[in-house]
């Protein structure tokens, strides 16, 4: 039995978001290919998320000189908690699937908060003689992303940083299985919108079937 994080990052459910109706369209085939497998759904917008700020940098500060946990301030304590608590249930998963928007280019800012939140030394990334190694290697990710362009490929296609900072920092965690599906030019199109749509969403039922093989297409 494998344990998939549904990582989502929209305000909207999928009656309104292309990018959630893709994904939900995508963790219902996989909850019919894999009904064994346990599956956490993550609503970034719902989840109390901690910002790296002064209170987290004044704590981490004084555990490295060797103080105890509760000598932190209780702001301290209650934001590395929770940041220790994301980053662990992040660990514990086997697969990831993200869904959101491209908006300015990028993901919602949610998303970075929660990045921020996983990327921790010692639990899945470690410092080397070599450089930094991840220690995910055997976790599989992928990336639903909606955009009212098209960025996947094409002229624009270098404007695009979401996906691609996604990607950068699953590799660096480990994780070298991932991949994008993407529903995009909705905007651009208005007229196929709907069209687009049920395109993505096929391309996720399929995709949903083998996810965490070698060979998903996505």
């Amino acid at each position: 039995m494998a344990k998939l994080l549904y990582i989502t990052a929209h305000p909207h459910d999928h009656s309104k978001s292309f990018s959630m109706a893709v994904g939900q369209a995508f963790i219902d085939a996989y909850k019919d290919a894999h009904p064994q497998d346990e599956i956490k759904h993550l609503d970034l917008y719902n989840m109390q998320i901690p910002h790296i700020d002064a209170d987290v940098f004044s704590g981490w500060g004084k555990l490295r000189e060797g103080s105890e946990f509760t000598a932190l301030s209780g702001g301290e304590q209650a934001k590395i908690a929770r940041l220790n608590e994301l980053v662990d249930e992040f660990v514990a998963g086997d697969k990831y699937v993200f869904v959101s928007p491209m908006w300015n280019f990028s993901y919602p800012p949610i998303v970075k908060a929660y990045i921020d939140a996983i990327c921790v030394a010692g639990k899945t990334f470690k410092y080397t003689a070599e450089g930094p190694v991840g220690l995910l290697p055997d976790k599989a990710a992928i990336h639903i992303q909606a955009s009212g362009g098209i960025y996947s490929e094409g002229p624009a296609m270098g404007m695009e940083s979401g996906h691609r900072h996604l990607k950068s920092i699953m590799s660096f965690l480990g994780v070298t299985d991932f991949k994008g599906l993407f529903c995009e030019g909705m905007a651009a199109m208005a007229d196929k919108a709907e069209q687009i749509k049920a395109k993505a969403i096929e391309e996720a039922k399929q995709a949903a079937k083998t996810f965490g093989h070698s060979k998903v297409n996505a």
